[in-house]
């Protein structure tokens, strides 16, 4: 019979707060080996203090923390802790020689999914490509590989998912559910909570509650109690129903089958209809928008003389209604065509028409400025105070504002003294209030707990506007477009009826294709120059024959040393694991000096 699970760490009764507000309360819980777990929970209840708890970076203020003698702990929060003024090889390689580094599997793959190869051909330097003039985007790519090549026993991620792309998320998933080791990942990502993790926790209301299982299995459970709780507000039970319905007839990757009775889920969702009613939806937007929308054609964009276009002689028409969602790799052109789209920038060539009567509204990826001596309620409300939404439905802003989380005491909360996640919250109610007829929104799941999530799909299913989305949250998009497009890297828009799962598929033929031809094209290249190619052959044999005369020293040292080292078998084994280093890395330049030879003699 299989030893039970070592516990890595273990709350019991713990308690934690700032100032007069209590954060956690008698919280007991514990992370075994393997365990995958996703924590969720609403903004300020508690998710980042769990796992600094868990860290070691903050203290109870009650009860006990223990984590078992010698396990390592890897923790990345929401920013990084990268030195501005360092390159990326000081990062991640450290005093490594690089053929440690490039002969290790872990190193290698972590740098083909998150950084373009062991070349981090993403960035213009390389690995000597110093981090200050990165972009967040791009250090935070630096800073989770970094996490995942330290490899601890315990991996502790906060947010892993904000600004990877789609592809990114996918390859994170893929990593996260093959890797040995222990996660506690706090996410909005409902798709990647089913993906990665076996566990998830809601904090709420001072407690952890647990269940097994990704967020499918959570959203069952915690209908089951909700169901159970008759105290529960009737809003939140008709939203998890909806929610509970879509997740049934919704894509079969979501498979995970919790691990208790859902008889009582499924009385609660019988009689539920479609999310969306998209004929009635369509109907409705013909009549406010009339047949024309947003029309671009030929719309070619490029940054700098000398770079290659970014969009090229692009056309696409977006009709009433239309609920599509636009993806492709970072730098693939997204924000600049739905900025073009918007008016907000203008292309080098082409043009975009837009209807007579269309009231378009533009949601950035960036947190805008909004005054912040007035409170949540006064700031909507200085927008419009009552507005028809796209579906017809009136609503006042103190209504919008109570349906995002708003309610009570926090609808008065200064804006000022908001967190990010409720500063977007704000941003998007003003939106809203504004009546638009057409939804342009990029990344508008950023800094969003899962129950605000629920609350904006639930107010998308009855919009009859026309909405273009960008975002990297699978499920998210899944939930509430009806169409994918992608932007492929070639300047042009492609329309894909297999959604996300075809848009990776592609990706991934692409990637095969580009390996196939660079392989194919190296020895025509070698040819091409016959003469300087000869040339250079030459140099190379030379640099390569001093390389295998430094191996071959070192080999003669560690033999040396290995015979002083006889008793030692700590120091045996690890004089053992350079010697098979430096034995593959002979193996590469002796190819690469036959290689060299044939091309000097060619």
């Amino acid at each position: 019979m299989a030893a039970p699970a070592r516990n890595l760490v273990n709350l019991k009764d713990v308690v934690k707060g700032y100032a007069a507000r209590t954060v956690l309360t008698g919280v007991t819980l514990g992370l075994a080996e393997g365990d995958r777990v996703g924590v969720v929970g609403r903004n300020g209840d508690g998710k980042s203090t769990l796992m600094a708890l868990i860290a070691g970076s903050e203290e109870p203020d009650a009860g006990a923390v223990t984590r078992s003698g010698g396990v390592s702990i890897g923790v990345l929060g929401q920013g990084d802790d990268l030195d501005p003024t360092a390159t990326i090889r000081a990062e991640l390689v450290g005093g490594r020689a690089d053929h440690e580094w490039q002969a290790d599997a872990r190193f290698r793959t972590v740098l083909d999914g998150l950084l373009g190869g062991v070349g981090i051909d993403r960035f213009p330097q390389g690995l000597d490509t110093t981090i200050a003039p990165l972009s967040g985007g791009e250090r935070r790519r630096i800073a989770l590989a970094k996490s995942l090549i330290d490899n601890p026993d315990l991996l502790l991620l906060d947010e892993p998912t904000n600004h990877l792309d789609v592809e990114g998320v996918a390859w994170l998933a893929a990593h996260l559910a093959a890797r040995r080791g222990t996660l506690l990942v706090v996410t909005h990502d409902r798709w990647f909570l089913d993906a990665v993790c076996t566990a998830t926790w809601e904090v709420h209301d001072g407690g952890v509650d647990q269940y097994e299982g990704g967020y499918a299995a959570y959203v069952l459970a915690r209908a089951e109690r909700d169901r159970q709780a008759a105290s529960r507000e009737e809003r939140r039970q008709q939203l998890m129903r909806k929610e509970l319905a879509w997740l049934r007839r919704g894509p079969p990757a979501r498979t995970s089958k919790p691990k208790f009775r859902i008889e009582a889920a499924n009385a609660l969702i019988a009689d539920e209809p479609e999310a969306r009613d998209a004929a009635e939806l369509l109907r409705f937007a013909a009549r406010r928008l009339g047949n024309k929308v947003l029309e671009a054609e030929d719309i070619s964009l490029r940054y700098g003389a000398d770079a290659p276009p970014l969009l090229r002689h692009l056309t696409w028409r977006l009709g009433p209604g239309d609920r599509v969602a636009l993806v492709g790799v970072n730098g693939s052109g997204k924000t600049s065509l739905i900025r073009i789209l918007a008016d907000i920038q203008k292309p080098d060539g082409g043009h975009v028409d837009r209807g007579q009567t269309v009231r378009l509204a533009y949601l950035s990826q960036e947190v805008t400025e909004i005054p912040g001596d007035q409170n949540v309620l006064e700031s909507v409300a200085s927008v419009r105070g009552r507005a028809t939404l796209a579906d017809g439905v009136e609503i006042t802003s103190g209504q919008l504002a109570e349906r995002f989380g708003f309610r009570g005491e926090r609808a008065r909360t200064l804006v000022k003294d908001l967190s990010g996640g409720e500063r977007r919250r704000l941003q998007l109610m003003r939106l809203l209030m504004d009546e638009p007829n057409v939804l342009v929104l990029d990344e508008p799941t950023n800094d969003l707990d899962i129950d605000t999530l629920t609350a904006l799909e639930d107010l998308l299913d009855g919009w009859s506007g026309t909405m273009i989305v960008v975002s990297h949250d699978r499920y998210f998009v899944e939930r509430v477009t009806d169409n994918v497009y992608a932007l492929m890297g070639d300047g042009d828009i492609r329309h894909l009826p297999g959604g996300i799962d075809q848009y990776l598929e592609l990706r991934h033929a692409a990637e095969a294709t580009d390996s196939a031809v660079a392989a194919a094209a190296a020895p025509a290249e070698r040819k091409a120059g016959a003469g300087g190619a000869a040339r250079d052959a030459r140099k190379e044999i030379a640099r390569l024959e001093r390389a295998l005369d430094k191996l071959a020293t070192r080999e003669t040292e560690l033999h040396e040393a290995m015979a002083q080292a006889a008793t030692d078998f700590d120091r045996l084994r690890a004089l053992n694991e350079e010697l098979a280093t430096l034995a593959g890395e002979r193996d590469d330049l002796e190819a690469a000096w036959l290689e060299a030879s044939e091309a000097a003699e060619g």
